[in-house]
C-alpha cells in the first residue's frame, strides 16, 4: 500500500495541514484532563470559585480549539484522500488503455473494473482513517502515558500489564482476519464476472431458457462471498468486546489502586480523575489502532491488486517514431508471419506472406478457426507477431508508434460496438472534428442514411448502451460509417457484412469501391458473394494460406476455395 501513496505527492500540503491540525487536536485533548484536575484539586477542594470559573472558561476555549482542529483535519483529510482516489483511478484507467489484448485476456475485464472502482475506494477510505487515526493514535497513546506517569508513576505500572494483553488480542484477531479479507476481493471479482456475463448475455440466456441456471450461478458466487464476509466479521466482532473488557477491568484497577494511593497521601482526587481519563485516552488510541487493523488488511489486499495492474508492463510498446515513405501510402505486407496466442499449443497463423496495395480490395475467406480475424488483428498491432514481419507503408509496425499506425487505419470489428450517445457522436468517434456533411456522407456510403432518416431525431437520435435499441445490421452499418469518416489509408472489415441482406451488401460494396479508390481495403468474410469480386482473395485453412488469387484463378487451383463456393452457391450462380 505504501507504493500507492506516492500518488499523494500533489496533495502533500493538504496532508501536512492534516498532520498539524491533528497534532493540535491531540494536544488539546491531552491538556483537558490536567485542567480538570486543577479545578478539582485547587478550585473545588479549596473552595476557590473564581479559579473554577477562570480555568473552566479556559477549558472551554481549549475544547473549542480542539473541535475546530478536528473539523479542519476531517475536511483536509477527505479532500486529500478524494484527490488521491481520483488521480489513482485516472492513472489505472490510463495505464489499462495502453494494454494489449493479451493483458486484458490475462486479468479479465470484470477484475479490471473491480480494481478500478471497489479496490481504489477501499484504499481511499483507509487513507482518510490513516490520516486521522494512525497519526492521532500514537500521539494520544504516547502523550497519554507521559501525562499519566507525570500524575503518578507507580500507578502507571498498571499499563505494563494492560497494554501487552490488548496488543496481543489485536494481533491475534487481525492475523486470522487478514487472509479472509484477501479472499473477499477475489470473490467480489467472481461475483462481478457472473453478473456481467448474465447482464451482457441476457438475450442468449432467455432464448435458451437458462435463467434458473444463471440464478444458481449468481447465488453460488453470492453465497460464497457472503459466507466469507460473515466469517471475517465474526472474527472481527471479538475485537470490540475484548477492548471493552480490558477497558473496564483497567478502570476498576485504576480506581481501586488509586483509592489506596489517595488514602496513603501519595495522590490527590483530581490527579486520580485525570489519570483515569488519560488511561481511557490510551485505551481509545489502541481501539483506533484495532479499527485500523480491521480496515487496513482489506485495503492492503486491494492495494496489491491495484499495484498488480500498475506494474503490469504492456507487452506492446512504442519503440520510437518512424517516418513513413509518402510514395507507399496504405501499402500492407506480411512477410512469413507466425503468431500464437499465449498458452496455445499450436500457432493461430503460421508462415503467412502476402501484400495488399492501395486501390485494391483484398479479401480473406476460410473456415471457422482458420485464423482470418487473428491475421488482421496483427495489422493495427493488437498483438505482436511471434516471427516474421507485418509492414505498413514499407515499415515494420513494431517500429511505428501505435498512434501513428492506427491513425492510418479504419477498422470495423467483427462484433459491432456502439457507445451510449447520439448517432452523430458514434460516427464522429472515428474523427472528432468531422463536419456534419462528412458524417452524413459516411452514413450514405455505409447504407445507413435511410434508417437514420426514419428515426424521430435523425442523427441526434440516442443510441442506448451497447446499441441495444438498433438491429444487428444497423449496428454494422453505423460501425462502417464510423470507420469511413476517418478517410483512412487502410480499411479493415472483419466480417462486417454478415448481418446485412444480399441487396444491402451489394450496394454497400459498390459504394465502398468508389469511396475507397485510393485506399487499401481488406475484407474478412464468410460469404463467397462478398469476396468474389475482390482483386485478390486469400484462402485460409488451418492457420495457413491455402491459396491466393482471383475468384476464377482459385476455382481452378484451390480445392479449399472450391469447397467453400460449392457449399454456398448453386450451379447457376457459379456459372
Amino acid at each position: 500500500m505504501i507504493k500507492l501513496f506516492r500518488h499523494l505527492k500533489p496533495y502533500r500540503w493538504l496532508v501536512a495541514a492534516v498532520l498539524v491540525f491533528v497534532f493540535f487536536q491531540t494536544l488539546s485533548e491531552l491538556y483537558l484532563p490536567t485542567l480538570m484536575s486543577d479545578i478539582v484539586d485547587t478550585g473545588v477542594v479549596k473552595g476557590d470559585t473564581p479559579y473554577i470559573w477562570r480555568v473552566g472558561l479556559f477549558m472551554l476555549l481549549v475544547a473549542l480549539g480542539g473541535m475546530a482542529c478536528s473539523i479542519a483535519a476531517s475536511y483536509y483529510s477527505s479532500k486529500a484522500a478524494s484527490g488521491f482516489g481520483m488521480s489513482l483511478r485516472a492513472k489505472v484507467f490510463g495505464h489499462v488503455t495502453n494494454f494489449s489484448l493479451e493483458e486484458f485476456d490475462k486479468l479479465g475485464t470484470a477484475s479490471l473494473i473491480t480494481r478500478t472502482t471497489n479496490d481504489i475506494t477501499q484504499v481511499q477510505q483507509v487513507l482518510i482513517m490513516m490520516l486521522r487515526m494512525m497519526v492521532m493514535a500514537p500521539m494520544m497513546c504516547i502523550g497519554g502515558i507521559i501525562m499519566a506517569v507525570s500524575k503518578d508513576a507507580k500507578l502507571s505500572l498498571i499499563f505494563v500489564v494492560i497494554m501487552p494483553v490488548l496488543a496481543g488480542a489485536i494481533f491475534l484477531i487481525a492475523g486470522k482476519g487478514i487472509p479472509l479479507f484477501k479472499a473477499i476481493q477475489k470473490k467480489i471479482d467472481r461475483l462481478n464476472l457472473v453478473m456481467r456475463e448474465a447482464l451482457t448475455g441476457i438475450r442468449v440466456i432467455r432464448s435458451f431458457n437458462r435463467i434458473q441456471h444463471e440464478e444458481k450461478r449468481f447465488e453460488a458466487a453470492n453465497a460464497d462471498l457472503t459466507e466469507t464476509s460473515i466469517k471475517v466479521n465474526k472474527i472481527m466482532a471479538f475485537m470490540m468486546p475484548v477492548m471493552m473488557l480490558v477497558m473496564n477491568v483497567s478502570s476498576v484497577a485504576i480506581i481501586w489502586f488509586g483509592g489506596l494511593r489517595i488514602d496513603a497521601g501519595h495522590m490527590q482526587v483530581g490527579d486520580l480523575m485525570a489519570f483515569l481519563q488519560y488511561a481511557m485516552q490510551i485505551m481509545f488510541s489502541l481501539i483506533m489502532v484495532s479499527m485500523m487493523f480491521v480496515m487496513v488488511p482489506r485495503a492492503s489486499a486491494s492495494a496489491v491488486r491495484i499495484n498488480e495492474v500498475l506494474e503490469m508492463a504492456p507487452i506492446i510498446k512504442d519503440t520510437g517514431v518512424t517516418k513513413t515513405p509518402e510514395s507507399r501510402k496504405g501499402y500492407v505486407e506480411f512477410r512469413d508471419v507466425t503468431f500464437s496466442y499465449p498458452g496455445a499449443e499450436e500457432p493461430a497463423v503460421q508462415h503467412i506472406s502476402f501484400s495488399a496495395s492501395p486501390g485494391e480490395v483484398t479479401a480473406i475467406i476460410g473456415g471457422t478457426g482458420s485464423g482470418k480475424s487473428t491475421l488482421i488483428s496483427l495489422i493495427p498491432r493488437f498483438y505482436d507477431v511471434e516471427s516474421g514481419q507485418v509492414l505498413v507503408d514499407g515499415v515494420d509496425v513494431r517500429e511505428m508508434t501505435q498512434a501513428d499506425l492506427r491513425s492510418k487505419i479504419g477498422f470495423v470489428p467483427q462484433k459491432a460496438v456502439l457507445f451510449s450517445g447520439t448517432i452523430r457522436e458514434n460516427i464522429r468517434y472515428g474523427k472528432e472534428d468531422a463536419t456534419d456533411e462528412e458524417v452524413r456522407h459516411a452514413a450514405e456510403i455505409a447504407q445507413a442514411a435511410d434508417f437514420i432518416g426514419g428515426m424521430e431525431n435523425g442523427y441526434d437520435s440516442v443510441i442506448a448502451q451497447g446499441g441495444t435499441n438498433v438491429s444487428g445490421g444497423q449496428k454494422q452499418r453505423l460501425s462502417i460509417a464510423r470507420a469511413l469518416v476517418r478517410g483512412a489509408e487502410i480499411y479493415i472489415f472483419d466480417d462486417s457484412f454478415s448481418a446485412l441482406d444480399f441487396k444491402t451488401d451489394a450496394k454497400l460494396r459498390a459504394a465502398l469501391k468508389e469511396e475507397t479508390r485510393e485506399s487499401t481495403v481488406i475484407i474478412v468474410a464468410q460469404r463467397v458473394s462478398t469476396v468474389m469480386d475482390a482483386d485478390r482473395i486469400i484462402v485460409m485453412n488451418e492457420s495457413r494460406i491455402a491459396g491466393i488469387g482471383t475468384h476464377r484463378e482459385l476455382m481452378e487451383t484451390c480445392d479449399v476455395y472450391r469447397e467453400i463456393v460449392y457449399s454456398q452457391l448453386s450451379e447457376e450462380e457459379i456459372a
